[in-house]
């Protein structure tokens, strides 16, 4: 399986985004500069897409496929639409419910079969869920150290309105598909819209 292994907080300077999008509690010391270069429309475009798969883990052909599905959607734009799609992949679900400090903690979760969707075993990080669906962790896996660990971390990060996390129990619900102002993300989606365009 192709990873990113890039230094996390050296792509934070470069791309200027602050690493708690990412779910690390860092900052980096060193500021990234390009001395007095002037950026290009398309360097611009360029950069908001490789936010977007950077905060997302996400490769250029999955992040190309869910564009194009993106595109097909009859209802919202192309742009909120990619962003709906990303929100809804399983590893950042997730995350977002505080069952991972990072999405590459939750992605490596889901791939060691630790995870029901509506009482079956899904292992596919980017397993699109849908409203409705009621995630868990297997019963086995509920009481381990390392969900211990991870909620020390993540018990105070707000779970998003579109979401619903019960950390007793080790389960959650997705309520409705996320729009663009429940999706804190720094991205602007309108540019990779323009990218794609050319």
């Amino acid at each position: 399986m192709a990873r990113d292994m890039s230094p996390v907080l050296k792509k934070c300077r470069s791309l200027g985004l602050e690493p708690a999008y990412l779910g690390i509690d860092k900052k980096s010391n060193r500021a990234f500069s390009r001395a007095g270069k002037k950026t290009s429309e398309y360097g611009t475009q360029l950069r908001e897409k490789q936010k977007a798969k950077f905060i997302y883990g996400v490769l250029e052909k999955p992040f190309r496929n869910t564009f194009e599905r993106a595109q097909k959607m009859k209802n919202g734009t192309a742009g909120e639409n990619l962003l709906s799609l990303l929100e809804l992949r399983l590893d950042n679900v997730m995350f977002r419910m505080g069952y991972g400090r990072t999405r590459k903690e939750s992605r490596q979760i889901v791939d060691h079969k630790h995870v029901l969707i509506n009482g079956k075993c899904v292992n596919i990080p980017s397993y699109r869920v849908k409203a409705g669906d009621t995630i868990e962790i297997k019963e086995k896996f509920k009481t381990t150290q390392r969900y211990k660990d991870i909620f020390e971390v993540t018990d105070g990060r707000t779970v998003p309105a579109w979401l619903e996390a019960n950390h007793d129990t080790l389960t959650g619900v997705v309520k409705e598909v996320p729009t663009r102002d429940q999706i804190d993300v720094p991205v602007n989606e309108m540019l990779i819209v323009e990218l794609y365009s050319k």
